[in-house]
């Protein structure tokens, strides 16, 4: 029994099941319910995502650090960086559990998900066996995927200055410029992530 289901694959958005046919380097198995990507093996895709992951690492913890923008207006102006946004709440205790959230979605969140896949993968693509608790690891940083909002943070703040551009002058800052870079990346490692390779890697 547990070998025929071992020759299963569900589709995770429309729940149709096929039995498994791994496509070749460079092909996709795709469902034909809703066209959802199944199977896409690549040639070095697990040193590419690795490479990726470090670079959102990097990213993210630097975006932290330097302004994000600055925004002048009638003789004054006002910079903040992503750690401000972050903790533009804490100043009641009432709203403490909002900027821990805040701060976890565009911060911790994204850098645990990288060093989640980096951990995970580095013994695959060097053939050696899985590290302890890399299948939890994995599970871990695919239930998370949701809850990742880095790049959704930069594409709002996007389309707000593009409203405030009209009523002072704004000007921005190198964090900005990396969270731009952190979307395209997020959505690279995205595109290179085969996750049912991933998960054949783990459990064998």
């Amino acid at each position: 029994m547990s070998r025929d289901l071992d020759q299963l694959i569900a589709c995770p958005r429309c729940d149709a099941v096929y039995h498994v046919e791994e496509p070749g380097m460079g092909e996709r198995a795709v469902c034909a319910r809703c066209h959802n990507v199944l199977i896409a093996p690549r040639k070095r895709a697990g040193k590419q995502i690795i490479a990726i992951a470090l670079a959102i690492v990097v990213l993210v913890i630097a975006a932290t650090i330097f302004p994000f923008l600055s925004i002048r207006a009638a003789g004054v102006s006002h910079g903040s960086s992503v750690l401000d946004a972050a903790l533009a709440f804490s100043s009641s205790s009432l709203l403490v559990v909002l900027t821990l959230a805040v701060a976890a979605l565009i911060v911790f969140i994204p850098v645990l998900r990288a060093l989640l896949v980096i951990y995970v993968l580095t013994p695959v693509v060097f053939d050696r066996p899985p590290w302890p608790g890399a299948i939890r690891a994995f599970r871990l940083s695919e239930g998370l995927r949701p809850w990742s909002m880095a790049e959704i943070f930069a594409i709002g703040c996007a389309v707000a200055l593009v409203k405030v551009a009209d009523l002072a002058d704004v000007h921005f800052g190198p964090a900005f410029w990396m969270f731009s870079a952190l979307v395209v990346l997020m959505m690279l490692k995205d595109s290179y992530m085969c996750r049912y390779s991933v998960w054949k890697s783990l459990e064998t």
